[in-house]
This record gives structure tokens, C-alpha cells and sequence, in this order.
């Protein structure tokens, strides 16, 4: 690099010298003459200017042979001069000169740097733009010929992101640099060393972790589905019979937040049948058995029935299902699906279909406006709630604990599962299956019925027992057992057992789910 400066200053310096010879020579050769128009230095230098710019004034020109000559240079320098400028700009126009001069323009914008130009990338790009009116997109690749125009303002520059992230000059907010690609991470090259930029990144995982290390976050697109599916679609009462097809990468997800989530009632009894290959997940977890029936219907608790024959060949529990959700990794299978079953199956119960895209007249969802968001992929404020439970947890106990940041997967896990029950608790206070949205005013009249019903011991024991119900799922998804006293290490816990063989003193433990509503409006107000 250094030698390169060397040179472009040396060719510079050899240019300026050569000039100003010229310029010399045409002034001593025209003053020496009593007919010359230019006899001074001025003049020689405006005859150049004129010269070499081809505009051709006329109001001087040389008469000496000398000056002849000299002028003669100039115009075959002239037509160099025209030719390499001309270069010069097409140059910046189509390199990364001109989006380096727009960044440098733009330091104040919110930047956000997309590695590449798919679907996703321009889904979340365009969702960004409509909710940060200071945002400034960037395209870390060339745009493609066959890519649509973004109806959003955006730069496309095939640069080092040391180079881009340098030119911010760390002003304003930091760059957010999005992978949209699975496990892209590892993979990209613009991705090396990104922790010793002062940036934030969020990159596209299939293994559900959450963080890496200070800077690197991780979002799992199926993990995604899954929260946004049972977060607009909430189990309701009446359903006892939940039918999954496919349980690939979104099968999996999706019954994941039903177990830790979908807890309504002490009396619940709701038979999950699952359709596809789950093998790998119930050998991952392990303790599922003690918490739900597994191939056996039962109406004392939960169940979960994995089949090993397809879902073609069970009529009967298609026509009694409450609900089918057609999660199939290959989302055309999925509407093949979809179409089978409504052309050949009697199926009086709702037919939730994964879709990409949206689909008239029909109950989908996953669609990438929906998961592809700010909200999904950043998580500010759909992680709000949990974060807030995390510090009221902090402020509560004497003992030193970690803040948002400083937590493992695990518990950041815990304390969304938590969060994303409230809309649950909001729904059986009220008795109100309408509510899909956590609102200030929901919350409140939730709170005060609380408040109310918790004087009658029966209402505050059931209250206890169903956020024990979903306490307990939790951590015996993620293969905690019942030990004498807590061992993060061993992932064992005291409280690991039934409802009933709990202390008085555990028991109030599982109030401190619940009176967290009235913190949780007063952040909502």
C-alpha cells in the first residue's frame, strides 16, 4: 500500500514538473517576440487552461515556432486529459467511489448492512425502512440484473465491512450488520473478525442459540414461526385434540413453544398428534415423560402421540382434530397438503397452513412480512417483557445476579417463556380467547382481577399450580431433574416435582409470575 502511495505521487510530482517546463518555454519563447499576444506568465498559463480544457477562446495564441510547438503539446494533451477524466467519472459512478461519497454524506443515518440481496434480506430491509424513518440500507453485493427495484432507498457496495464500518467514523448509532443466510457466520467471508468491529450483528443460526459473544446475536427463523404462530393463534379451551404435519425444523419449533407455553388450565387434557420423524427430539428430551402422556392419549393431563405412519392414513383423528397446523419444511408439500385435505378429508376443525406468502381464504402463517421484522430479528421489544422480568427479578433478591446481557441461553430462555405466558394469563383472568395482544389496558383489568380472586384460597392454589405446570415443563424440556438442592451444573432443582409434594414457602414462590402483571402495565402505560 505504501509503495502504491509512492508511486501515484511520484507520477503526480513528474506531471506537475513537465507542466509548469512547458508553461516556461512558452513564455520565454512568445515574450522574445514583438508580434506575440501573450507576454506574461498569465497568459502562458490561461492559454494552457484554455488549451488542455478544449474550449478554444481564441483571444490568444502563440506566433513563435517555439510557441507552436508547445501549443501543439497541449493539444494532444488536451484530448488525453478529456479521455482520462471522462474514465475517471464513469469510473466513480459504476466502482465504490460513489456509494463511499454517499455513505460519507449519509454518518448521521441509522446504517444497516444486509450481506447479500435475497428475499429475506429485502423483506427485513423494507419492513426497517418503513418503521426507521433515519434508516440508511446497504447491500454488501453488487445489485443483481435480475433482482426487482426495493421501493426503498438503498446502496449496493461490494466492500471489505472494515472499510464500510470506517467510514461511520463512529457517528451516531452503531452499523447493524444482518446475515440472512442459515449459519452464514461461518461461512462468509465478510463475516471474520466482526467482533472487533463496533457493530452489532445478527446472524441466521439453525441451532437455536442465542448469543455468541458481545456483539454477535443469533435469530433462529423457525424459532421465529413458532412465537409469532402461538402468539396470534392462542390455544383455546375447547381444543383437546392439536394435529402437526411435518415436524422438520418448523414442526419441531412449533410444538417446543406449545409445550413451554400452551399451559390454560389445571384440568387441561390436550393431545398433541404429532406426524413425521421425532426420533431425534425425543431422545434429546428425555424427561417429556414425566410431564406429558407420550403415544397415549390420557384425560389427566397432556399428551404427546407421535406416529410413525403417515397422516393419510388416519382419518379418524383428522376429523375429530380441533386444529391441523401444516408445518412442512417444503412449503410446497405443505399446500399439497392443504389441498389434499380439503378435496378428499371431512375436517370440521381449523386448517392452519405455513405459508411464505399471504394467501386469500386461507388461516396461514410464517409468512416472511411477519417473521422477517425488526421486532423478530432484533428483539427490543419483543424481548422487552423478559427483560424487565430478568431486572424486577434482580431488584427482588438479595443474592447478586446477572443482567440481560449477561445471561446464558438458558436463562434468557426461562425468563421469554415467562413473558411470552403472560398473554395466556391475560386470557384466563379475563375468560376473554380474543385477546392475541398484550395491551395496557388488557393487563390492568387482568391485574385487578387477580388482586380480587387471589382472597379465595381455591382461586390462589390454581393459580400457583398452573404457572408450576408451566415452570416445570420448562426445565424438564431442557433435561433438569429433581435434586435436594439447585445445581445449575448438574441441572437439577428442588422444586422439580409435582404441585403437591411442594413447601408452603415454594408454593408462594409462583405468586411472583403473577403480581409481575402490575409491573408489566405500569411499562406498557
Amino acid at each position: 500500500m505504501k509503495t502504491r502511495k509512492r508511486i501515484y505521487l511520484s507520477l503526480i510530482l513528474t506531471t506537475v514538473l513537465v507542466y509548469l517546463g512547458l508553461l516556461i518555454l512558452l513564455y520565454c519563447s512568445e515574450s522574445t517576440s514583438n508580434n506575440a499576444v501573450i507576454r506574461t506568465f498569465g497568459d502562458a498559463f490561461w492559454y494552457s487552461l484554455v488549451t488542455l480544457s478544449t474550449v478554444g477562446y481564441g483571444d490568444l495564441v502563440p506566433v513563435t515556432p517555439m510557441g507552436h510547438l508547445v501549443g501543439a503539446v497541449f493539444l494532444f494533451l488536451s484530448a488525453g486529459i478529456m479521455v482520462t477524466l471522462f474514465g475517471a467519472v464513469v469510473s466513480f459512478l459504476t466502482s465504490e467511489g460513489l456509494p463511499f461519497f454517499l455513505l460519507s454524506l449519509q454518518r448521521q443515518k441509522n446504517w444497516y448492512y444486509f450481506a447479500d440481496c435475497g428475499v429475506e434480506s429485502n423483506t427485513l430491509a423494507a419492513n426497517i425502512y418503513k418503521e426507521d424513518p433515519n434508516a440508511l440500507i446497504i447491500y454488501g453485493e453488487k445489485k443483481s440484473a435480475q433482482s426487482e427495484i426495493p421501493d426503498y432507498h438503498c446502496i449496493y457496495l461490494s466492500a471489505s465491512l472494515h472499510k464500510i464500518v470506517a467510514k461511520k467514523k463512529n457517528i451516531g448509532t452503531k452499523c447493524r450488520i444482518f446475515l440472512m443466510k442459515e449459519n452464514d457466520i461461518g461461512v462468509n467471508s465478510r463475516a471474520i473478525n466482526l467482533h472487533e468491529l463496533p457493530v452489532e450483528v445478527y446472524a441466521r443460526t439453525t441451532n437455536g442459540q442465542d448469543k455468541l459473544s458481545g456483539n454477535i446475536n443469533f435469530f433462529h427463523s423457525y424459532e421465529c414461526c413458532a412465537r409469532q404462530y402461538w402468539r396470534s393463534k392462542p390455544l383455546c379451551r375447547h381444543e383437546n385434540t392439536i394435529v402437526l404435519i411435518g415436524f422438520g425444523n418448523y414442526g419441531s419449533s412449533i410444538l417446543e413453544r406449545a409445550i413451554l407455553t400452551n399451559i390454560i388450565s389445571t384440568e387441561q387434557h390436550v393431545a398433541y398428534h404429532i406426524f413425521g420423524d421425532a426420533w431425534q427430539f425425543l431422545a434429546i428430551h428425555e424427561h417429556l415423560g414425566e410431564v406429558f402422556s407420550l403415544n397415549e392419549e390420557s384425560e389427566a393431563g397432556d399428551s404427546l402421540i407421535f406416529h410413525k405412519e403417515t397422516w393419510a392414513e388416519n382419518h379418524l383423528i383428522l376429523e375429530r382434530a380441533d386444529r391441523i397446523i401444516i408445518c412442512e419444511d417444503d412449503e410446497q408439500e405443505g399446500w399439497s397438503i392443504f389441498w389434499t385435505l380439503n378435496k378428499y378429508y371431512r375436517v370440521p376443525g381449523r386448517i392452519d397452513l405455513r405459508s411464505s406468502r399471504k394467501a386469500p381464504g386461507v388461516s396461514y402463517f410464517g409468512t416472511n412480512e411477519e417473521i422477517y421484522t425488526s421486532q423478530q430479528i432484533i428483539r427490543t421489544e419483543l424481548n422487552q417483557a423478559a427483560i424487565m422480568i430478568n431486572e424486577l427479578f434482580r431488584k427482588s433478591v438479595s443474592y447478586p445476579t446477572r443482567s440481560w446481557d449477561e445471561l446464558d441461553d438458558l436463562h434468557r430462555q426461562s425468563k421469554i417463556v415467562a413473558a411470552d405466558h403472560l398473554l395466556m394469563k391475560t386470557r384466563i383472568l379475563l375468560e376473554d380467547e380474543t385477546i392475541t395482544k398484550l395491551t395496557a389496558s388488557a393487563v390492568k383489568k387482568a391485574y385487578d382481577k387477580y388482586c380480587r380472586t387471589t382472597r379465595q384460597e381455591a382461586a390462589k392454589e390454581m393459580y400457583r399450580k398452573l404457572d408450576h405446570m408451566r415452570w416445570l415443563r420448562f426445565y424438564l424440556f431442557y433435561n433438569w431433574h429433581y435434586g435436594p438442592f439447585r445445581d445449575d451444573e448438574a441441572r437439577q432443582h428442588p422444586m422439580l416435582c409435582l404441585y403437591e409434594e411442594l413447601t408452603e414457602e415454594q408454593r408462594r414462590e409462583r405468586d411472583a409470575a403473577w403480581e409481575l402483571m402490575g409491573s408489566i402495565f405500569a411499562f406498557l402505560s
